[in-house]
Parts: C-alpha cells; structure tokens; sequence
C-alpha cells in the first residue's frame, strides 16, 4: 500500500484544525489506508458491514422454525465440540456439532413431540470441547447471553435464556446530547444496604436521584459479566451476558427503558481491551489452545491486568468484538460506551513506563499497535453509521492526535476522550500543598490543556479515586472529620468549612473550564464519607464500603445536603447556559498573589474564584467583552450550600466602557475570601 495515494476524505479539516499534524501525512494516510482495506475485505467477503457485525445472529443458539434449537460456535483449534445440559439429563456425548468448515460448528436439535423447545428456558447448558490432545474440557459459550454462578461455587452456569415473554421497550433512544453530564454507576453498590443492589433497586430508586439532580446520561460500569466482583468488572468472562448478581436480562432492558422515559442516555463501559484468564468460566482456551480469540505466547497476556489480550487481526475476533457492541445496542438499547484501556490497546508498550510529553514523535511511530487503532476506527465507523444516536468516549491518557476526529479525516472516530490528567491534578494538590500555595496558572493550565477540536469529558474524580488505596476529594479536604463533624446542630469548624467551600470550587471550576463534558462518580456529588471496597478476602467478604450511603444527602440534619444541594443547581444551570458546547473559555485574569482566577464561558456568562484562604476584595474589578447588566445566578457561598451567604443576590451589577484583562468592559463586585460565583448577563 502506498500511503501517499490513499485517498482520506477529510484530511485537510484535520490540518487546518492542527497543522503540526501535516509532517506526520504520510502516517496518517497508511493508518486510513489500513482500516479502509480491512473495511472493504469485510464488505467483498460477508456481503455487507451490517451481516458481519450481527454474528450473534448466527452464533450461539436460536429457535428455528419448527421450534427446534440449532447451535454454532468457533473453535478452530477443536477436534470435536459437544453440547449437555438439564435438557439431556448431562449426557455429555449426545449432541454432537457438525464441522462446518472455517473453525465453525454446528448441531440442530429438533423441537420435542408436541412442538415446544427441547431446551426449557431457564435450564443450564454446557459445552465440551475435544481439544488436539485428545481431552475434554467443559466450557461456556463465549456467545452465552446469562450466565450464573450457584452459591459456594466459584464456576458460573450457562442459562438457557429464551423468555416466553420478553421485556418490550416502550420508549425510544433519547437524542444524541449535545452536552453530556455523566453520572457514572455501578448498580451493585447502589444502596445503602451491604448487599448487592438490583438493576430493579436502581430503577427505582437511583435514576429519580440522577433525573433531580440534572445529569444527561448514564455510564454503567461492570455490566458485562466478570466472575470477580471485586475487578469492579475489568476482567469481564462473558462478553455478551449481562451480570446476573444485579438481575435478569428483562430487569436490565427495563431500568434502560425507564432511563430513556426520563431523557437520559445510558452508556455502556465496554471492556475490549483485554479478557480475564479464566477458562472455566471465560472464553480464554475456549478451543483448548492458547490463542483462539487472542495472540498466543507474550503478546497475548497483559501482565500488570493478568488478562489476555485481543488478536484484532483475526476475522472471527473482529465478527465477536464488532457484533458485541451492535448486541448491546440492539438487545438492550445502549446509547453508547465508554471504550476502557484506549491507551494500552494502541501502544505495544501499553503506556506502561512511558510519560508522554506531547511530542507528536511519540504518537507516529513502532510503538503504536496499529492493528488495534484500526479495529477502534472500524468499531467507530460502523457504530456513527448505523446508529446516529451513538456517543463513544475514550478513556485514553496519551493525548494521541486525532482520536477525537472522524474516521473520514484520519481520526479514531470517538466523540469524547476522558481528562484523564484532571483529577490527578486535584489529588496532588490535595495530597502535596496547601490551598495557600496552589497556583493559579498550573490550575488553569490542567484544565486548559486539552487537544483545539476534540471534546473532552472533564472530572474531579471518578470511580479510580473512590476505590481503597485512593482517597476521594472529600476524604482528602475532610477526613475523618465526616464522621464526628457534619451535624448542622453544630457549629461548623474550620476543617468542614475548608472541606466543603472546596469541594464546591473545585467541582464548579471543573466543569466550567475543564472540557465539554463532565462526569461524576455516584455519590461524589454529596461528599460521599467512605470509599469503595469490594467484598474480599483481605476485608473478610464484608459489604460494607461496597454501597452507596444516599440517605447521608438526604438527611436535613447533615451538611451532605448541602453538596448535593450546589452538584443539582449546577447541573441544572449548565442545561439553561449550555456552556460545555461553548467554545473553550477566555481566561481573563489569573492573579497568583490575590488567588483569583476569572472567565467567560459561553459569552455573558462570567466565572470567578477567589482561592485565597482569608483574603476578600470589595470592588475587585473583572473584565467581560458583552456589556449590560449582570447578575449572580450560582454562588457557593449561599447558605442553601452551606455557605456564608456574603453575598447579595438581588445586587445588579453594570459594565462601564473600559477594557480590562483582555476584555472591551469592565464590571466591580465583591469577592469574599475561599467562594465562587457565576455571573449572568441579563440585559
């Protein structure tokens, strides 16, 4: 193939968008190239992209006409593939697959006499496999859509699952949201109680909380079956089973439909970046060999996850992963994913030991897995051209150019990367020096730094600061002063004053300077007092750090209402401004000494922070470039956020034609010390 005549739609937008990219043409052509060529064989040999990504039309099992069930699998490295179960009273020998050819199988079980389906709905279901050696070696379909581990067994069953009546949805996919404000979950840990909670539990009574509060949409973490609770769903078995410890597969359909009749999208954190090791329960050695759906020898494994990796170059992988993600679309109706371990699927390095300066060179050479970058451009390309409603997010910490751009342009195709140097930024300050001496620019600069064209989700923190090992914001400002200290029958003191006005700041200057989109993990909203610890043996199986205390947020007696109080008002003042679909903000004043930082984001809409510990300014004079009146429409400060209440929200406040900080106008308010506020244009 030779780069320089592969013809890439949109390349030129790509570099009047960055021009530093140009250099590097030739690359970028060869990476299209390659995903154009592995497009058009899928094309020429399945007939179409759509047949090729529905595979699980055609594998596992299905009902056929005359009510009988028929079976396939791929297992190239088999000699013989068997299928047993309650329907066969576990006769393993009994069923066995025709080799269709291509490492394909297949058995057809006919209906029973009077019609109905040999296997009842609900009954388990197992493979045997016969592998080059001569052995068997029982395994669950890598196609399975329920699987369930039985008490005191480490080992999950296949369930036949064929519903006589199954879960209709009623309302259609919410549109596509031009500003996503992500509340991130995990069903399991939804309730206050230490159990598992359900995909009904959170129906009930998590998606009411997420609608008040104001948030868009829904990033759903540890769906796809993993056997172990505590891998918060990274070491995913079953790619195509919803996870049974929350419910059924109806159960799941209905908490997404009920999402969807409140206007919230809800996006699946898919996990095609590596598998778990198991064999007895996952498809690593479905067929008995090494590889199968992964490289064999060391490309194949990811030591630091101790998990196997994707051969994104086999045919059959590619049919698996790509019709994994329609399956998530059209069983359960997802309006999108979040695509984990971007980084370490297109670095051969995986990222790992390597700090990436922004060096273009770094991006464009050996040590990109282009295999891998093309099946995320593939997976991109067929997800925005069938579903228009589709939102992917990357999470990917190397800054790679283009990620963020259309796959027609020589892009990844996503429409989001995660900021992923944001929260570590806040959990360094916290963690490393005192308000008193953060500065203002390397604040502003985190936040700032993000690639012109390619829209970042911005966080403070995620489920990654929430789990044991980390600390949450909140725990980092307030400690253990949570437990003793956040009684409103008491007088506040200076740690939980301290603790609260940041926490508010710092998730008010996140959202309004750090991307176009934001993210919360469940609970952070309130100051969530307790981390996130899974039930292990290290904790004694104990479900106590492994919930969600919502009851903390709405008891009156405690400051967490307060929190919970400014997360809903500002989520609600970004649906009226809409300021993550505004061009990057202009920062106009960044003073190190007064601590102060000042913004316009979208036009008429002016931010300002005073970090200072104890200092507050009457008539401190900001700029802004649109004139007139202006009042303040969020403020930290009130009481109803467990503020001071300094400031008067009745106040107007008008510009006078003189430029200052970079603006054509000017306007004079009062700043207490540790606070911030929005202010509006109103005329």
């Amino acid at each position: 193939m030779d780069p320089e005549k592969v013809n890439v739609p949109g390349i030129e937008r790509l570099f009047e968008l960055d021009g530093y990219l140009r250099p590097h043409e030739q690359e970028i052509r060869r990476r299209y190239g390659c995903m154009e060529s592995m497009w058009s064989d899928i094309e020429k040999n399945e007939g179409s992209v759509d047949n090729f990504t529905k595979g699980y039309e055609f594998f596992g099992y299905h009902r056929t006409d005359d009510g009988g069930v028929v079976w396939r699998e791929w297992a190239p490295g088999a000699d013989g593939v068997f299928l047993f179960g309650d329907f066969n009273n576990w006769k393993k020998l009994e069923w066995k697959f025709q080799d269709i050819g291509f490492g394909k199988w297949e058995v057809t079980i006919p209906p029973q006499g009077d019609g109905s389906c040999p296997i009842p709905h609900g009954s388990k279901v197992k493979l045997q496999i016969l592998t080059k050696e001569n052995k068997l070696i029982d395994r669950i379909s890598p196609w399975a859509k329920y699987v369930v581990q039985p008490e005191k067994t480490n080992v999950y069953d296949q369930i036949f699952w064929d519903p006589p009546e199954k879960y209709i949805f009623k309302h259609a996919h919410p549109a596509k949201p031009k500003r996503l404000r992500i509340y991130e979950s995990h069903v399991g840990i939804s309730s206050w109680e230490g159990k598992v909670a359900s995909y009904t539990h959170f129906k009930d009574n998590v998606i009411p909380r997420i609608k008040d509060l104001g948030y868009n949409a829904i990033q759903l973490m540890a769906v796809m079956e993993h056997a172990y609770y505590a891998s918060f769903g990274y070491q995913v078995t079953s790619f195509y089973a919803a996870s049974s410890r929350f419910g059924t597969p109806e159960e799941l359909k209905a908490m997404i439909d009920v999402a969807h009749a409140n206007g919230i999208v809800v996006l699946l954190d898919v996990v095609h970046s590596h598998a778990s090791k198991n064999v007895a329960d996952g498809i690593n050695q479905f067929d008995g060999t090494n590889s199968c759906f992964f490289h064999d020898g060391p490309r194949g494994d990811h030591d630091l996850w101790d998990s196997r990796l994707f051969n994104y170059t086999s045919w059959e992988v590619l049919r698996f992963l790509l019709s994994n993600l329609r399956w998530w679309i059209e069983e359960y109706h997802f309006d999108g994913f979040r695509f984990d371990g971007v980084t370490s699927m297109i670095y051969h390095s995986h990222g790992l030991g390597q700090g990436f300066s922004g060096d273009y060179q770094e991006y464009f050479w050996l040590n990109t897995d282009t295999e891998s970058l093309v099946y995320l451009m593939i997976a991109n390309k067929m997800l925005h051209k069938f579903y228009p409603f589709i939102t992917t997010v990357a999470e990917e910490v190397s800054g790679m150019p283009a990620l963020c751009r259309p796959v027609e342009e020589g892009g990844g195709g996503f429409d989001y990367r995660l900021a992923m140097a944001i929260p570590d930024k806040w959990i360094k300050l916290l963690k490393e020096q005192s308000d008193e001496n953060w500065n203002m620019g390397n604040i502003i600069h985190t936040l700032t730094n993000r690639r012109h064209g390619e829209r970042c989700i911005a966080y403070c923190e995620s489920h990654d600061q929430a789990l044991v090992g980390d600390k949450t914001l909140a725990f980092w400002l307030m400690d253990k002063e949570m437990y003793t200290n956040m009684s409103t029958l008491m007088p506040v003191n200076h740690i939980i004053d301290r603790g609260i006005s940041l926490h508010k700041m710092i998730r008010l200057i996140t959202h309004g300077l750090g991307g176009e989109g934001y993210l919360n993990f469940m609970g952070n909203e309130f100051g969530h007092p307790e981390w996130l610890d899974f039930p292990r043996i290290g904790n004694q199986e104990s479900y106590h750090y492994a919930r969600r205390q919502y009851n903390l947020a709405d008891d009156d007696l405690l400051r967490y209402k307060h929190l919970n109080s400014f997360d809903r008002a500002m989520q609600h003042l970004e649906e009226k401004y809409g300021w993550l679909a505004a061009e990057q903000a202009y920062v106009s004043c960044k003073h190190e000494d007064d601590k102060i930082i000042v913004f316009e984001r979208p036009p008429g809409l002016v931010w300002v922070f005073n970090f200072h510990v104890s200092k507050s300014f009457e008539g401190y004079r900001i700029g802004t470039n649109v004139p007139g009146k202006y009042k303040i429409v969020l403020d930290t400060d009130a009481p109803e956020f467990g503020g001071h209440n300094r400031l008067n929200h009745e106040t107007e406040f008008f510009t006078f034609n003189e430029g200052w900080g970079g603006r054509y106008h000017s306007m004079h308010i009062y700043l207490p010390a540790r606070m911030a506020a929005v202010y509006a244009q109103v005329e």
